[in-house]
Formats: structure tokens, sequence, C-alpha cells
């Protein structure tokens, strides 16, 4: 889909496209090593999407909303890159608390709209690798029931375990209600969300990871002629009233239905290194090296060590606390800790940045801690770019999330991607 022009090379008023042409090449020299940094902010969204009130979503912002129940962040490496600038481009942009304009921003600074239909993290990142869904994923009614009954009799027959739950529930929730029956009965605890997802909860205890694993590849199968996004292992420790998630979460992604920049990548034996849950997102595909990490502390400090050996290639990392811990609950507190150990983070990171290396950081979807339920959010997505060989300006709003997949297609200098724009260039 082409995108408009935007007035005046980028210089209109909130709501401006700012788009450049693919470039061939890039203006760094292709003999040296270089290194894009993708940092994915699971969850953090800036403003609520044109299409938001389609989903129920209609007013929420994460980040200025967070900012206002926390009485302001302290965001001094991002908000020197243009993270306080970013809401004047918006069309309802909400200021920031906390994390106001920058005068002279010193990183590329804008927003992204989604194109694919669907507020989820696989939709989100594929769409970011290059990949436009036009057909939504599939999502379960909130029932109960809301799996069809013979999916259902399919998954207890090839498991041998009968199933209970089988509604949109909160995942902790869900566990403290039927917790102590799963115990006793040794079922599987199953439930979906407004999200295309397939869970399964199972106290660890009873129900042994390999054997769990293995049951979400069983309803992995069962689930790709729905086209559902994601099967997730949700295990559990703990006594009633007392139970709690464990680290032990797996997510069993839908195949990427086309090639992504990442498999693009690998077929120039440029390396991707996954760091987080990416290898699970796209099903293993496009991946050179995983380091599966489980929350936004061994994500940070595994991406500086890849940082600090030089290591070439993409490095593709998703923060999962944002969402994982804090948006679902809608624990406002705990998303505004995690923003400001990632604004550290990011200052970590740029410190160890090579000359030729770049650093995206964005998100995948919204899901405002303030809101009503517990569900991701439909929202525009912060941009920051960030190299020393690139000087700071207005990205302005991105029609697609797939613009990172071209510029990561012009960065690394191999063939355009089918869709986006690069906004690497003058």
């Amino acid at each position: 889909m082409p995108l408009p022009a935007s007035p005046g090379n980028g210089a209109g008023g909130p709501g401006a496209l700012l788009v450049h042409p693919v470039r061939e090449v890039v203006p760094w020299r292709m003999d040296m090593d270089r290194t894009a940094y993708l940092i994915v902010l699971d969850s953090v969204g800036i403003g609520a999407a044109p299409d938001a009130a389609e989903y129920g979503d209609a007013g929420a912002s994460s980040i200025a909303h967070t900012a206002q129940a926390v009485g302001g962040l302290r965001m001094p490496v991002l908000q020197s890159m243009g993270l306080g600038n970013i809401p004047a481009l918006l069309p309802d942009g909400i200021p920031i608390l906390g994390v106001p304009p920058a005068d002279a921003p010193r990183a590329g600074y804008g927003a992204m709209r989604e194109r694919s239909k669907g507020k989820d993290t696989t939709t989100g990142h594929w769409e970011m690798a290059g990949i436009v869904l036009e057909k939504p994923f599939h999502t379960f009614p909130p029932g109960p029931p809301s799996f069809p009954p013979e999916l259902l009799r399919e998954f207890e027959r090839r498991t041998g375990r009968r199933a209970i739950g089988d509604k949109a529930y909160s995942g902790t929730a869900i566990i403290d209600e039927l917790g102590e029956e799963q115990m006793r009965t040794g079922a599987w605890i199953v439930y979906t969300s407004a999200d295309s997802v397939f869970q399964i909860a199972a106290h660890e205890e009873v129900i042994p990871l390999s054997e769990l694993y293995r049951g979400c590849e069983i309803a992995r199968a069962l689930c790709d002629p729905y086209m559902i996004g994601r099967v997730i292992a949700r295990p559990f420790v703990g006594a009633p009233g007392a139970f709690h998630r464990t680290g032990n979460r797996r997510d069993f992604s839908y195949p990427p239905i086309a090639p992504t920049i990442l498999d693009r990548l690998l077929e120039r034996d440029i390396p991707v290194t996954g760091v987080g849950k990416i290898e699970d997102i796209f099903a293993e595909r496009g991946i050179s090296r995983s380091l599966h990490t489980t929350n936004n502390a061994d994500t940070q400090a595994a991406v500086l060590e890849l940082a600090r050996a030089a290591q070439p290639g993409l490095v593709f990392a998703n923060l999962i606390d944002f969402d994982m811990l804090w948006g679902h609950r809608r624990d406002a507190a705990g998303y505004a800790r995690a923003l400001e150990d990632a604004d550290r983070f990011i200052g970590d990171l740029s410190s160890l940045l090579r000359p030729n290396d770049l650093i995206l950081v964005t998100a995948d979807h919204g899901n405002d801690p303030t809101f009503r339920g517990t569900d991701h959010t439909r929202e525009y997505v912060p941009l920051i770019t960030f190299s020393p060989a690139m000087p700071g300006r207005r990205l302005g709003i991105r029609d697609g999330f797939c613009d990172i997949a071209q510029t990561l297609a012009s960065f690394f200098a191999i063939d355009a991607m089918p869709h986006g724009r690069s906004f690497l260039g003058p």
C-alpha cells in the first residue's frame, strides 16, 4: 500500500507522514561490521490508534496514563532522544508527565500505526518483520464455553487429560479459581482472552513441564486450522490461596505466513539473535541464535553482553514484563518502574554502540495499565532510532510497523521488503 507524501517533507502538523524512498544502499561502509538492536517494549503504546474505538480502546494511552498515575516518570535517556516529543505528532496525543519534549532530540523520533488487524504480540512482531496480515488471527468468544467442542474433545483425547475452564479470563484469576481443582483432578486449565490464544495452565508439581509443553504442541497442531496466533504454556506453583505463575512460560506460535526480514537476513548470512521470546513468536524461523530469557532484567543483561562482544547482525529483543506482569494486571506503579529501568538500559546500550550501530526502540501493541478490563489496547507505538552516525530528526507518523523491516533491509543493504518504507536517509 503506497504511503501519502508528507507535507513540506515532514514539516506538516500533527498526524503528517514523513516518508523516504527505499534506499538501495545506506550511507555506511558495508565492509564494516554493524549491529542493529531492535528493542521491543512489549505493550508500551503511546496513544489510541485511529481505529481504537473498533476494539473498545478509545482513549487508551499506556505511557501517558502510567505517568499520570504515578505523578510523573523519570526517563532522562529516552527524553533526550525525543520520547516526549512524540505525543505532539499524534492527533490526540497526551503529554507524558515528567518526560517533556526535548529542544533538540538526539535521535529519530516518531510513532507507528499498525496496518494489520489485531492488537496481539504475534501480529505486532510479524508486522515489524514485514508481514502485514490482511486477515486477522481467529479469536474465540468469551464464553463459557469459548472453544469449539470438537477442538477440546480431541485435545483431551490426545493428551489423556480432561480440560476445565473453557472461557476468556485473567490468567492469574483463573488459577486462583481453578488451581485447587486442577491439583486434585490433574486436569488442564484451558482459557483464552481477547487475543488469538489458547492458553494452558497446570501446576508444575502435578503435570511436569515436559508434559505441559507436549500438551501445547498437541494443541498447536489442533489450533492451526483455526489460525490461532499462539498456544501458551502457563505453569504455576504454590498452594490454594497462594498460587503464582513461574518463569517457565512458553509460546507456541502459528508459523509466519511469508518470508520475514529475519529470513532474508539469514539468506545473506547476516546473523539474527533473538533475545526473550522472539524465537517463540516466529516459531523458531529466521533465528540463527536464541537467548531465551523470561524477564526484563535477564533480557537487558543479555543484550548488553552481546553489545560488549560486538555481536554483528540483528539483535531482536522483547522486554516482556510490561505486558505480562504489569499491563494485564493493571499495575501502573510496576509499569512505571519497568519504564524507568528500561530507560537506564537504553542509556547503557547506547554507550556501547560502535559508530555504525543502530538502536530501534518500539512496541508491539498497547496495554494501558489504567484502562478498563485486562486486555491489550489498540494504540500507536513509539519509535526511537539512535545511532552515533545519525542526527536526531522527526520521523512523523509511520503507516505500518513494517517500516521497521524495510529500514533493516536498507541498513544491511539487502533487497527491499514487499511492505513499508525505510526511514534511513538524509
